[in-house]
């Protein structure tokens, strides 16, 4: 025997790309500097966890963690344009993290 249950309202389907929206008049250098700051506490919760982990586990957690210094990098490089904005056509030094 099939439960027969009332309609409930239809609610759209959201898909996780668009669980969080920012404001579109959040200015660039802004959101680099947030990008900076969630990279580097994700460094830190990584390094942490690869600590817990043993072997292969561990591995791959460093390596996610060197991808995570790789993206603050690039973002820090990014944000040093605001700063001095003729460093974006200047050849720059091998950055070391």
């Amino acid at each position: 025997m099939k439960k027969i249950t009332p309609n409930s309202p239809e609610k759209p389907a959201t898909p996780t790309s668009q669980l969080f929206t920012l404001r579109p008049d959040i200015d660039t250098e802004t959101l680099l500097i947030h990008t900076s700051e969630t990279l580097a506490s994700l460094n830190v919760m990584t390094t942490d966890l690869a600590f817990q982990l043993d072997d292969s586990r561990r591995n791959v957690a460093l390596a996610i963690q060197q991808l995570v210094v790789l993206g603050e990098l690039l973002v820090n490089r990014a944000l040093e344009h605001f700063d001095t904005p003729d460093a974006a056509h200047e050849p720059q030094p091998a950055a070391h993290h």
